[in-house]
This record gives C-alpha cells, structure tokens and sequence, in this order.
C-alpha cells in the first residue's frame, strides 16, 4: 500500500514539473507530454537499468501511465494565472517528487535483498534521474547538479531505508514528509553543498 500511494505522490508531482516546464520552453502540446512523462519514469527506467531489472517492466505499470496523463493534461488546461504561480509552487512539486520516488527506489531494491550501495544508487536516482532528463531536453544545465542541496535527501533516505531506521508504512510517511520539509527548507533558505570554481590565472 505504502509503495502505491508513494508512486502515485512521485508520479503525479513529476509529471506536472515535466509538463510545467515544457510550457515554460514555450514547446507544442506534443513536446509537454513528452516532458512530462519522461520526468515522472525516467528515474524508473535508469534504476531498472542499473539494478538489472528489465525496463519493459515500467509498462507494467498501466494506472500509473493513466495518472500521469491526466495530471500532464490537467495543467495544460490550467488558465495561464494560475501557472503564472508555478514558480512558486514547482519547487515544491519537486520535492514531493523527490521524496515520494527516493523511498520507492529504497523499497525497490531492498525488497530485491541489494547491499546498501544499490539502495543508495537506486533511490537516488528513482528521485533525481527523471529531472536531470527533464532538464537536458529542455536544454537546461540539471538542477539536481548545481543548485540548492537535492540529490542529498536520496541519499538520507537510501540510508534511512537500507540500514532498517524505518520500515513501517507510518515510519515511511513520516520519512517522507520530513525529507519534504527539508527540501522545501533548502531551497527556501539556499542551502548549498560546497561548490570549487576553477578560476582562470
């Protein structure tokens, strides 16, 4: 059940930051579909690939399919005022998506018996693969790589996950409304990781 409701969390807030950002790039209703469904399973399908599980699997998941394309269709019928306030709310789209799809990829593979590593590979990139995608066919350099603390959350999660801290479905949703709020709270508060610039002599 945890697992269910947590794809649906991921898949529902991935799939409008995909399409929100394809209308930000002014692309065709074409181009915001595309978006969006790739951002909501493209973590997916890099997990499956590393981890060794098929990625045709991911066609197995047919409701999940349907839910993205609703949610992508019902913010291409938003009225434009109401996407004017996206950049305040898509930050948080994306960290509900963060969330919600770093503790699917944990259960993922620690259900498949992988040492802590694969758990720690597997959730981070269920949670940030899909936006590091969105973000190269948009044409933009990857959030997930250069701006506020991101990838980090998967991380705690992974390790959260993997060493047993949590297990429970309530443990599980409380994870992830904590690495929500500290998300939230990172790009609220620029929160960074140390960055080195190599400087020209």
């Amino acid at each position: 059940m945890t697992w269910d409701v947590l794809s649906m969390i991921g898949t529902i807030a991935f799939a409008v930051s995909g399409a929100i950002v394809a209308m930000e790039e002014e692309y065709d209703i074409f181009g915001v579909y595309i978006l969006g469904i790739v951002t909501a399973f493209g973590g997916g399908a890099i997990r499956n690939l590393l981890i060794g599980v098929p990625v045709s699997a991911l066609w197995d998941q047919g409701v999940f399919f349907q839910i993205a394309i609703l949610s992508i269709t019902a913010v291409f019928l938003f009225p434009n005022n109401l996407l004017k306030h996206w950049q305040k709310w898509g930050n948080f789209f994306d960290a509900i998506g963060l969330s919600a799809f770093a503790i699917q990829g944990a259960i993922y593979a620690v259900k498949m018996n992988l040492p802590l590593s694969a758990v720690i590979v597997a959730a981070v990139l269920t949670g940030i693969g899909g936006g590091i995608i969105r973000d190269l066919l948009a044409r933009r350099k990857p959030m997930v790589l250069r701006a506020e603390i991101y990838a980090l959350w998967a991380i705690l999660i992974a390790l959260s996950i993997g060493l047993k801290i949590t297990a429970t479905s309530w443990q599980l949703y409380t994870l992830f409304i904590l690495v929500t709020v500290l998300r939230v709270l990172s790009y609220t508060y620029d929160w960074k990781l140390p960055i080195r610039k190599l400087g020209s002599n």
